[in-house]
Order: C-alpha cells, then sequence, then structure tokens
C-alpha cells in the first residue's frame, strides 16, 4: 500500500494561507438589486471563487441575473449552496428552487429573477455556460 501524503509538512508556516488557485485579487461583481447584492454577499462570504454576474435583461424571460460561481470541491459547493439558500430564507427574499444538491457537481438555485449557477471547477469548464450567454458569439452576430 503507498504512504499517504500529508497535506502539510511540519516546517511549513503559512496554515492560514488561502487555498492553492484561489485568487483574493479578483473583484466581487456588484449586483443592482437587493436579491443580487445578498447573493454576491453570501457568495463572498463563503469564498466562492470566480464569481460572474451575467446580464440577462432583454436577452432571456427566464430571469433578470445569471450569477455563476465555483467552489473547491463537493462539500464546499453544497455549504455554499446551503449557506445561500438559508440566507435567501432569513431575508424573505422568496423561496428558490434547487437542483443538483445532493451530488453537488453543479448547483442550480433559482431565486426567482436571479439564478445562481453553482459548480466545482471541472464541471464549470466542461460546461461554460458563461460562453453560451456572451453576447459576441459567432452566432448571435449580425450578418450584412
Amino acid at each position: 500500500m503507498d504512504p499517504i501524503e500529508p497535506l502539510h509538512t511540519e516546517d511549513e508556516s503559512d496554515f492560514d494561507a488561502a487555498p492553492r488557485g484561489f485568487d483574493d485579487s479578483a473583484p466581487r461583481p456588484v449586483g443592482s438589486t437587493p436579491l443580487e447584492e445578498a447573493i454576491l454577499s453570501r457568495l463572498d462570504e463563503d469564498k466562492a471563487q470566480d464569481m460572474v454576474l451575467i446580464d440577462l435583461k432583454g436577452k432571456s424571460a427566464m430571469a433578470d441575473t445569471m450569477i455563476v460561481a465555483s467552489g473547491r470541491s463537493h462539500r464546499h459547493v453544497g455549504a455554499i449552496a446551503d449557506h445561500l439558500l438559508r440566507t435567501l430564507k432569513e431575508q424573505g427574499l422568496g423561496k428558490a428552487k434547487v437542483e443538483g444538491l445532493p451530488h453537488c457537481d453543479w448547483v442550480l438555485i433559482d431565486a426567482g429573477d436571479v439564478i445562481v449557477h453553482l459548480f466545482r471547477p471541472e464541471v464549470r469548464t466542461f460546461y461554460n455556460i458563461e460562453k453560451i450567454w456572451a453576447v459576441d458569439s459567432a452566432h448571435r452576430m449580425v450578418r450584412d
């Protein structure tokens, strides 16, 4: 049986450092409504990664805004989703519908005017939903 490598060596001094791959320098998107701001604040508090706010006004009737974020693992994605649902309920911002919680690879939270997608990084890269909603997609360009 192979030996298990420790997460930290005894000579490491920065145990409280941010996890590898986490970029604290990226600015957090700013919401334009109380619902968007509550969701973004909660995601920020829970250390969600790579948050993107996509304005869907005029593009889709399903929602006004889509927020996409990543968690580091199944457990992190599940915890973020749970905390977000509690925050929405506590603030009286509507009953949110949830899909994907048992597996926590991709959790979708429909909070009415805002749809939140929480991904593990590998799953987010695979589906690349930000590209679907990009304004400059080739199939959406007007041709002369």
